[in-house]
């Protein structure tokens, strides 16, 4: 009998408490959704809880395959340190039956097992092995693919049936209302697209695509389409849509940090087309299933290509990408060789097919 058989079994007989250790970064936590929504589909009477760190919470809020969503209070209740026994402790009322853990740190094994929870789903990896009292050995092929795949692997890997690979991202009516309040008063001619640029990038200037050519593409999008172009981000990357929206000469409205992330998907939602780096916003569009030209450099454009079909990756190959590397130690050839004509022309090939020249 397969190990895993017996504690599916236990499981699925009883309105079961199953606790999912999110993923830490946004755009790792929407490729997370297929997971989520795989497990509901699993154990149909379980009551599933997120446990997140409070700037990936908005990925989950209106998802309606959780039921509830615990924060992990990372600066503060929960400062790693103490604050690692002080979560453990905060999850023993709850009596979870289940711990399935995106994320791979020792972290997340330590606290599923000082928690009480009886059994911990995740891979055999980080030095967690006596942690995990159900270990999913990595298929080695799982670490040169897409990070979907390799987080439906945990699934796979304990005999759970998946549910594909779509991503899930639901909005708050309260942030449609917002995007079709702000659309209003910027107004937006409904006859006209709607275009979005994400010029920034967490985690370094490696991934970022350089602001002068942005600022290019948005001066030649909004002459031809006679439109304004939406510069989104979060709060660190204000002053960076601040310089773009300058060099574009009053074509852009800058919106990066003046919106919450929900508020920013609801908006990314009324693009008809979104030009970004490698990022979080990324993910997010191709979970809304936005046209999207995606700029990639120094990312694995395997393993966090966005996942819609209609979506475009321009990259240009170099010897030295991908280097993962959060600042080039170079000169940049990755994002250097990328032109503004080559992203115009890819986001001719998205727009023509619903909006004519004007």
């Amino acid at each position: 009998m397969n190990q895993y058989m017996g504690f599916i079994n236990l499981i699925d007989t009883a309105r079961a408490k199953i606790l999912i250790r999110a993923a830490n970064w946004v755009g790792d936590a929407i490729m997370t959704t297929p997971v989520i929504r795989a497990v509901k589909k699993n154990f149909p009477k379980s009551e599933i809880t997120i446990l997140a760190k409070p700037w990936v919470i908005p990925v989950y809020e209106n998802n309606p395959y959780i039921d509830k969503i615990l924060v992990y209070e990372n600066n503060h209740r929960h400062k790693r340190g103490f604050g690692t026994l002080t979560l453990a402790r905060d999850l023993r009322p709850y009596r979870f039956d289940l711990a399935i853990l995106m994320q791979n740190a020792f972290e997340a094994g330590l606290i599923s097992f000082m928690g009480g929870i009886k059994e911990r789903v995740g891979y055999n990896t980080d030095g967690r092995g006596l942690l995990l009292n159900r270990k999913i050995k990595l298929n080695p092929a799982l670490k040169k693919g897409h990070l979907i795949d390799y987080y439906i692997g945990i699934l796979k890997g304990a005999d759970l049936t998946d549910d594909g690979r779509n991503l899930d991202l639901f909005l708050s009516e309260s942030d449609r209302g917002f995007a079709d309040h702000f659309m209003d008063r910027e107004k937006f001619d409904s006859s006209r697209p709607v275009i979005g640029i994400n010029p920034g990038a967490t985690g370094g200037t490696a991934k970022r695509w350089f602001p002068e050519r942005y600022a290019q593409v948005c001066k030649n999008l909004a002459r031809q389409f006679k439109i304004k172009i939406l510069i989104f981000g979060g709060p660190n990357d204000f002053e960076l849509g601040e310089y773009i929206a300058s060099l574009s000469r009053g074509c852009c409205i800058n919106i990066a940090g003046t919106t919450s992330l929900g508020q920013a998907f609801a908006l990314i939602k009324k693009c008809s087309l979104f030009i970004t780096n490698d990022s979080g916003l990324m993910h997010a569009a191709a979970a809304l299933n936005i046209n999207q030209v995606a700029v990639i450099g120094s990312t694995d454009y395997v393993a966090t290509a966005p996942s819609n079909e209609n979506s475009i990756m321009v990259r240009v190959q170099v010897p030295c990408s991908p280097c993962l590397k959060d600042v080039c130690p170079t000169d940049h050839q990755c994002m250097k060789k990328i032109s503004v004509d080559m992203i115009m022309e890819t986001c001719k090939s998205l727009l023509k097919a619903n909006w004519q020249k004007s």
